[in-house]
Formats: structure tokens, C-alpha cells, sequence
């Protein structure tokens, strides 16, 4: 599960973006949405690190020093962790979600895990929307060749979603 925290924009606008608020509501859109609607009482959220090695202590940049690490802290996020390690450790189980600073860094991470069958949750509605992990593909339109893996899964999440938050009481 993968969170982004800024979604398409450029890489340079990435840092101007990335703030201690939109940190912190990814952090509690995340919490409430993995509590609500995946049955996760206690979800452990990690914040995947904006530069190589975390910023390696300013030598690559001060960002996840001076402003990933204490919107961390004030939303009760591990890290910020590496991006070459922090999705390995959430695939083994060490956290329930990873918020991404930016997409491709995040979308990556979702595409070699789990390419075709990953699907898109649009989490802080008051009802469930899912959609397949890929765009529209209108260069395979018509043809007869597209893979509905992704689209399959979105709906059966979606379904899943539903039944569990209405068996709980939320609608």
C-alpha cells in the first residue's frame, strides 16, 4: 500500500510541494482510511525519504532533515526511510502503508510489486473508489489484448470496502 504525497507535477516541484501539512493530512487520510476500510486498528505508516540515503545527513540535500523528519514526528510516521529499502521493508511486513513524496518514486515501488493486478484507492471520500493501476491504454483499444487483471481486483476491492465498512456501521 502506497500513498503519494504530491501526485503529477514535475520533479522540481517536488520540494516547493512538499510540505509539513501535506504530510501530515497524507498521514491521517492514510491512517483513517487503512483503520476504516482495511480493518487495520493500529496501522504502522512509513514516510519514504525525498532523497538517495535519506539525505545521508545533508550531504544529499537537508529536506528529510529539516522538514520529512518532524512531519513524521508530528504524524506519528516511522522514517523517513530510504526509498531503496523502505518498500522492501514494507513487503515484508514492517509497516502498512508507505507515503511517497512524489509519484514515480511511489508508483514504481506499486509497479514492479505488483504490475496488472495493483489497484488505485482513492482514499478521504466518504465511500469507496477504485480504479485499475494503469490509464486508459487507447493504444491496445478495440484490439482485443488488454489484460483485465487490474480492473477485475478494483472492483472486488471496492466490493470488499463496501461490505466491510457497511458491516461496521459506516457508510
Amino acid at each position: 500500500r502506497v500513498v503519494l504525497a504530491t501526485t503529477h507535477v514535475a520533479l522540481r516541484e517536488v520540494p516547493r510541494l512538499l510540505t509539513a501539512d501535506v504530510i501530515v493530512g497524507a498521514a491521517e487520510v492514510t491512517r483513517a482510511g487503512l483503520r476504516d476500510w482495511f480493518g487495520i486498528a493500529e496501522p504502522r505508516i512509513a514516510l519514504c525519504a525525498l532523497n538517495p540515503h535519506a539525505g545521508d545527513g545533508g550531504r544529499f540535500g537537508r529536506e528529510d532533515d529539516e522538514l520529512l523528519a518532524p512531519a513524521a514526528r508530528a504524524a506519528g510516521l516511522a522514517g523517513p526511510f530510504p526509498a531503496d529499502t523502505v518498500f522492501v521493508r514494507a513487503m515484508r511486513g514492517a509497516f502498512d502503508a508507505v507515503i511517497a513524496p512524489y509519484h514515480d518514486v511511489g508508483m514504481t515501488a506499486i509497479k514492479v510489486a505488483a504490475f496488472g493486478s495493483a489497484v488505485n484507492v482513492t482514499l478521504g471520500l466518504p465511500f469507496p473508489r477504485t480504479s485499475p493501476d494503469h490509464g486508459t491504454a487507447l493504444d491496445i483499444a478495440g484490439q482485443g489484448i488488454a489484460d483485465p487483471s487490474s480492473m477485475i481486483e478494483a472492483v472486488l476491492l471496492c466490493a470488499d470496502i463496501a461490505q466491510r465498512t457497511r458491516v461496521n456501521g459506516r457508510r
